[in-house]
C-alpha cells in the first residue's frame, strides 16, 4: 500500500475549499427567490460544481435546482460519493466563539457551521480524489460525488436525484463516524395536531433532527412558571418579561445524552394550564428520550435502542403543534409503533400526521464495500478493535443499494454537528483525507 496520496498542498486547498464553502449559510429557505431550498443553497451547489469543473470533473446541475453531481473516470460500473451542502442553523449566537459562518483555524481545529456536518467530510473526500488524479491515477469505475441540497430537511434532493438518475454500483457517504455505519435506524418525523388555547402562546424548536436546548414563555404565568423551574431544579435565564428555560443540544439520533427545554417547559406550564400538547409531552413521553413511557423497551442487537425527541412545540391561539423525531431500531415494526403513537395522542386529543419517513440501512458485514473500506481504515490508523457500527443516524447512504456511511468522524473526537461552536480537528480532516483517497482508489481505480 502507498503511504499516502495526499500531499500538504492538497491539505491546503482542501481546508480553503472548506473556508469558501462555509461562507455560504445554506439554511433551508423554502422557495426563496425562485429556489427550491434558497439562495445560499443554490449558490453554494453551483460554486461546489464549479470548483469540480477546475478539477477535471464532468458536471451536472438538476434544472430545478435540486442537487448536482460530478463524475470523473470511466466503465460501466458507478461509485457515488453522497455528500450534502445545506446545514442546520446556526443556533444561539452568543455561544459562538468565532463567526459560525466563518471557518477558523483555532488551535488544532477548524470551527464553523458545515465542517464536520457535511461541507468538511465532503471536501475531504473531492480533494482526496484531486491526489489521486494528481498522481495520474486512472479509474476503472466512474465516481460521482452527488451533491444534495436538502439533507437536513425532507431529502427531496435525493427523492428526485433517485427518480431520474442512474443509481450507483457502491458508494459512500462522508457523514458518519469511523470505521463504518452498516446499518442505519428506519427515521421517522411526524407531527400531533392539536386546537389553539386563547391565552397561551409557545414557539420552540428549530429543527427536527436537534433536541432543543432552548424554550421560552412569556404571559400572564411567568411568575408560577418561574417559580416551577427552581422548584424542580431546572436551568433558566430571565430577560424582561420573558424566561428562557435551557437544556443541552444534541442530535436527535442522540436525544438521550440532551436535556429537552421544550419538555422543562412544558412540565411547568402544566401545572397552570391544561392543554393536550402539554399533556401528552408531560404524561406520555415525559424527560426518557427512549420512548419507554409509550411502547416500552424498543430495543435490538444490531441498531440499540429507540430515540424519541420532542423537537418542536408551537401552541397560539389558533392551533397547536409538537414535532417528533423518531430513530426506530432495524428489527422493529414501525406500523406498530405509530399504531400505538396514534392511540396515545388521540387519548390526549390530538391528531396524528406523519411528516417523513425513511426506512432503515443494512448492507452485510461480509460485503466487498465493507471488508474493503474496513481494511483500508484499519491499515491506515492501526485500529483493529473498532467494529462497524449502527447508527440513529440518518445518512444518503440509505438512498441507494450497498452504500455505507463512511467516517468522518473518528473514534474519541467530540460530535459536535448540529451545536454552537461545530469544530473538526485538523488531524483528524488530514487523516480522512488519506484514508478516502485509498478507499476510493481500491474501489475504483484497482
Amino acid at each position: 500500500m502507498k503511504t499516502s496520496f495526499i500531499q500538504p498542498s492538497h491539505q491546503k486547498a482542501c481546508i480553503q475549499a472548506i473556508q469558501e464553502l462555509v461562507a455560504f449559510p445554506s439554511v433551508l429557505q423554502e422557495n426563496q427567490a425562485g429556489t427550491p431550498f434558497g439562495r445560499a443553497i443554490q449558490d453554494v451547489l453551483e460554486y461546489t460544481l464549479g470548483m469540480t469543473e477546475q478539477m477535471g470533473f464532468k458536471t451536472y446541475l438538476d434544472p430545478e435546482g435540486y442537487y448536482g453531481y460530478a463524475e470523473i473516470g470511466q466503465g460501466e460500473e458507478l461509485l457515488a460519493i453522497l455528500c450534502h451542502l445545506d446545514v442546520v442553523p446556526a443556533g444561539d449566537l452568543r455561544q459562538w466563539q468565532t463567526p459560525p459562518f466563518e471557518a477558523v483555524i483555532q488551535g488544532d481545529h477548524l470551527i464553523g457551521r458545515g465542517v464536520q456536518d457535511d461541507k468538511g467530510p465532503s471536501m475531504a473526500a473531492l480533494f482526496a480524489v484531486k491526489a489521486l488524479l494528481d498522481t495520474g491515477v486512472q479509474f476503472k469505475k466512474r465516481v460521482r460525488f452527488i451533491f444534495g441540497t436538502d439533507e437536513e430537511t425532507l431529502w427531496r434532493c435525493m427523492n428526485r436525484y433517485n427518480q431520474l438518475e442512474e443509481v450507483a454500483t457502491m458508494g459512500f457517504a462522508p457523514d458518519s463516524s469511523f470505521p463504518l455505519t452498516y446499518a442505519e435506524k428506519g427515521l421517522l418525523q411526524a407531527k400531533l395536531l392539536g386546537p389553539g388555547h386563547a391565552s397561551l402562546s409557545v414557539e420552540a424548536g428549530t429543527a427536527y433532527n436537534v433536541v432543543p436546548a432552548k424554550a421560552s414563555y412569556s404571559g400572564h404565568l411567568l411568575a408560577g412558571v418561574i417559580s416551577e423551574l427552581n422548584q424542580a431544579g431546572f436551568e433558566y435565564e430571565t430577560q424582561e418579561d420573558q424566561v428562557t428555560v435551557l437544556g443541552i443540544s444534541r442530535h436527535s439520533k442522540d436525544a438521550a445524552e440532551g436535556i429537552n427545554a421544550i419538555v422543562r417547559l412544558a412540565k411547568a406550564l402544566e401545572r397552570f394550564e391544561s392543554h393536550p400538547t402539554l399533556d401528552f409531552i408531560v404524561h406520555a413521553i415525559g424527560e426518557d428520550a427512549t420512548g419507554f413511557n409509550l411502547f416500552g423497551n424498543i430495543s435490538d442487537e444490531p441498531s440499540g435502542t429507540l430515540s424519541f425527541n420532542i423537537a418542536g412545540l408551537s401552541i397560539n391561539a389558533k392551533k397547536s403543534e409538537i414535532r417528533l423525531d423518531i430513530r426506530i431500531p432495524v428489527t422493529a415494526d414501525k406500523e406498530a409503533l405509530v399504531s400505538t403513537l396514534q392511540a396515545k395522542a388521540q387519548a390526549c386529543g390530538l391528531i396524528y400526521e406523519e411528516y417523513d419517513y425513511l426506512p432503515s440501512l443494512y448492507v452485510p458485514l461480509d460485503s466487498q464495500l465493507v471488508s474493503t473500506l474496513m481494511s483500508v481504515y484499519q491499515a491506515k490508523t492501526g485500529d483493529l478493535t473498532s467494529q462497524p457500527i449502527s447508527s440513529g443516524g440518518a445518512t444518503f447512504a440509505r438512498t441507494m443499494p450497498n452504500c455505507v456511511a463512511f467516517g468522518a468522524c473518528f473514534p474519541g473526537t467530540e460530535q459536535t454537528e448540529h451545536q454552537e461552536n461545530e469544530r473538526m480537528p485538523l488531524e483528524d480532516l488530514y487523516k480522512t483525507m488519506d484514508i478516502y483517497a485509498e478507499a476510493i482508489y481500491r474501489l475504483a481505480a484497482e
